[in-house]
């Protein structure tokens, strides 16, 4: 569907992944099981941190803000998506769009954030354990947490109300499953060099800065893992930062990819690809390697599901 030249669009129509029927019902159900599994496993993670004294520490509650990120993250853009792959009509308004577009990139970058938080919290943990409490106090998991929304949401609103501005007068196609920067800017009929070059500028400096010190904390954390002479306390340290550092390469490696290489048609199509990475995959990932990776998650886990029985 194509608005006349010269009026204002009101909807735009999400063209998604494929318009084969088979295909259609295959994916649906795959990302419907990836869906739940990220709302479950999520809120099994939250629920734990919030009943389990033994879980009330500064690595569980940051951990409690990534999972509930998670839970959002997913929710905004996978729902849509479902509806889609069951509808012949797959239109989103303008209103919708945007708001789809600035709450997937304020949990997006608040994400981004948090898990600067969790290395930051790993590498006082690993490298000054002595000053761990005073240092990693209930004060400052608050003000880090708080910062990382607050930031996110900045962040998110500069995206949004530069894009919400551009005037979309003809073509109303989205080429990917969800309302996102890069695939608006095709389509806006005006020059989009200011939002490109902020979304280059402000997006790289998240991902690269985010990135750089969770890479600076693991270098620290890595030199202080080799001077350690029990085997016990290096097992121990090398499992409690594996399940963080693979989640960061995840989450990462596929964001960094998707906003920081030129536009172009062969790049919006990878896009698709990268983005079930990050918003139907990772989510879904991330609470089973947690829960796979922490002792103190499955102990809790056991305790809880034991209670629960009894």
């Amino acid at each position: 569907m194509e608005a006349v030249n010269q009026s204002r669009v009101t909807e735009f129509i999400l063209l998604g992944f494929t318009d084969v029927p088979a295909l259609q019902i295959f994916l649906f159900t795959l990302f419907s099981l990836f869906y739940l599994i990220a709302l479950m496993g999520n809120f099994t993670i939250i629920m734990l941190t919030v009943t389990d004294p033994n879980l009330h520490n500064p690595m569980y509650f940051l951990l409690t803000n990534l999972s509930f990120l998670d839970m959002c993250y997913s929710s905004v853009t996978v729902p849509k998506l479902l509806t889609n792959f069951l509808s012949e009509r797959t239109t989103i308004t303008f209103n919708g769009c945007i708001t789809q577009l600035h709450f997937f990139h304020f949990f997006g970058g608040t994400e981004a954030l948090i898990l600067s938080a969790m290395s930051y919290d790993r590498y006082v943990a690993i490298c000054s354990p002595l000053h761990y409490p005073i240092i990693m106090n209930r004060k400052i998991c608050i003000l880090l947490a708080l910062s990382s929304w607050l930031i996110g949401f900045l962040y998110s609103t500069v995206h949004t109300c530069l894009t919400a501005k551009l005037p979309f007068c003809k073509f109303n196609k989205i080429s990917h499953f969800y309302c996102d920067i890069k695939p608006l800017l095709k389509l806006a009929c005006t020059n989009t060099q200011l939002n490109e070059h902020l979304l280059n500028i402000v997006t790289g400096f998240i991902a690269v800065s985010s990135f750089s010190l969770i890479l600076t904390s693991y270098v620290y954390i890595g030199s202080s893992i080799l001077k350690m002479r029990s085997a016990h306390g290096r097992q121990k340290a090398i499992s409690t930062c594996a399940s963080h550092l693979t989640v960061v390469l995840f989450y990462h490696g596929t964001a960094i990819c998707t906003y920081l290489r030129p536009t172009s048609e062969h790049s919006l199509e990878q896009d698709k690809v990268s983005a079930i990475l990050f918003t139907v995959l990772t989510p879904a990932l991330n609470p089973i390697i947690y829960t796979l990776r922490n002792k103190d998650v499955k102990v809790s886990f056991r305790r809880t599901v034991f209670r629960k029985l009894v």
